[in-house]
């Protein structure tokens, strides 16, 4: 019993570390799934998103978005996800800094003292979703 936890424990980060595919996505929600036509399930399948589309639809194919952000556009109403993956950036060390100081410039907390390269995580957008009235708009994804 006292293995099993630790077991279950590593587990679950692992399982965390895993990213969503659209097939994941179908199958935690069927039922959003089932309600769409033929050719957005097809899509959805793909990982892919075309005008027209619900939101469902679109966080099926590409999950939840990292920004949301509301607007209008005439009388409708508008809206617009952004979705984000993150790059590493190698930074050479600064030893002006002593350890446990925030250093502003990169936005990390110093540790120590460090010799050889720092690399810190910068997000970046993958790509934009506009829906007017609750459905695609338009779309952009980097490639």
């Amino acid at each position: 019993m006292k293995t099993l936890a630790p077991l279950l424990l590593i587990g679950l980060v692992l399982a965390s570390c895993v990213p969503m595919t659209p097939q994941a996505r179908i199958d935690q929600h069927p039922e959003k799934f089932t309600r769409l036509s033929a050719q957005h399930q097809t899509l959805v399948r793909q990982g892919k998103i075309a005008q027209g589309m619900t939101q469902d639809a679109v966080a099926l194919a590409w999950g939840a978005p990292a920004e949301r952000f509301l607007g209008t556009k005439g009388r409708a109403t508008t809206e617009r996800w952004d979705y984000e993956d993150s790059r590493p950036l190698y930074t050479a060390p600064s030893f002006n800094n002593y350890p446990g100081q925030y250093d502003s410039y990169h936005r990390h907390h110093v540790d120590g003292w460090g010799m050889g390269p720092e690399m810190i995580y910068v997000p970046y957008r993958t790509g934009s979703v506009w829906f007017l009235n609750d459905r695609v708009e338009s779309w952009e994804r980097v490639l």
